[in-house]
């Protein structure tokens, strides 16, 4: 899940953002507080849904998740200006758009009795629970940006390169303090929280909580994604945080592509290409491998995982079988063998 208010500013974009040398005002994309309102409502749905089964009233808790997934998918939608225009990421754009519209088949399932579902909306508010608060809590949001900051500055040394720690125009010490005449493109970049990994980290502490399992295997699980997502995530910020005032992918004719076919500024071509394109890609290997080592532990995650497929595609999915791991009871305890 991506940063809710995403700060911006003219000749600056912070999502391991780019940087110039002169710091600007902070101006939401997306209106912040509109988008971070809607997505606290939204998440606050799917907790009442829950509770309301819990308490047996059926159909006004799917009535409930139903508005949910329908302000989930209204939030995705407020955040495409952002990825179109400033990330100018046509991935995270076509994801945020096709939002809005599986969220919605996804509530109009829940009102036609798709009783699995509740397990992918408790899934989805946990996933909330474990990200909103380091959207919203100052302290929390500060310690985390600027320990990865600290940690990519670490990283980057290891590869010779000691810029220091600058204060970000998010305010926070996150801003890796290249010198403009050094450097190839004259910009640099700095830390905000979706450089954090926290996203990721929210994925699977969201997917494990919800599921019915042993808890040593829920802890271990959660303990090996997150090692994973935090060491992958620091790669990824020294690699980012590198090629783009360092300029690794200004060739000329990459440049002339990213300009005159996608509209982007000469210097920023490096940090597009990296950060958009390079990293991105392997993001997505990276989740599929990270559910993988998940799954052999906990395999139980594969039940949300099977309504996820369900509303991308209408089929059903035994997951279970082709992958072939052993059936699992509601209570996480595995069936007996025959």
């Amino acid at each position: 899940m991506p940063t809710l208010s995403a700060a911006i500013g003219s000749g600056s974009v912070s999502v391991a953002g780019l940087a110039s040398t002169a710091p600007v005002p902070l101006a939401s994309s997306t209106g912040g507080g509109l988008s971070d309102a809607i997505v606290w409502i939204a998440i606050g749905a799917f907790f009442a849904a829950l509770l309301l089964k819990w308490r047996g009233a059926d159909r006004p808790a799917r009535l409930t998740a139903a508005g949910g997934w329908l302000a989930f998918g209204t939030f995705w939608l407020t955040m495409v200006p952002y990825f179109y225009y400033e990330m100018q990421s046509p991935l995270e754009t076509l994801l945020s758009l096709a939002a809005l519209p599986l969220c919605a088949y996804t509530g109009y399932l829940m009102l036609q009795d798709r009783r699995s579902l509740f397990l992918l909306t408790k899934a989805v508010a946990f996933m909330g629970l474990i990200y909103l608060p380091a959207e919203t809590i100052p302290f929390v949001r500060e310690w985390l940006i600027e320990t990865t900051a600290a940690q990519t500055h670490f990283g980057m040394e290891l590869l010779g390169h000691s810029p220091g720690l600058s204060e970000g125009a998010n305010g926070y010490l996150s801003r890796f303090d290249f010198d403009p005449n050094e450097t190839a493109t004259g910009r640099t970049t700095y830390i905000v929280l979706s450089c954090t990994g926290l996203g990721s980290m929210a994925i699977f502490g969201g997917l494990i909580a919800a599921v019915s399992a042993p808890l040593k295997r829920k802890l271990s699980a959660f303990a090996l994604a997150i090692g994973v997502i935090w060491f992958l995530n620091l790669i990824r910020n020294v690699f980012i945080g590198l090629a783009s005032p360092l300029g690794w992918f200004q060739q000329d004719w990459l440049v002339s592509l990213m300009t005159t076919y996608l509209g982007a500024e000469p210097s920023r071509v490096s940090f597009l290409v990296s950060h958009n394109y390079i990293a991105q890609t392997l993001s997505v290997f990276a989740l599929i491998g990270i559910t993988y080592l998940v799954v052999k532990i906990v395999p139980e995650v594969l039940a949300p995982l099977e309504d996820v497929l369900f509303v991308l595609t209408g089929n059903d999915y035994d997951l279970f079988d082709a992958l072939g791991v052993d059936e699992v009871r509601a209570d996480g305890g595995r069936q007996p063998d025959d």
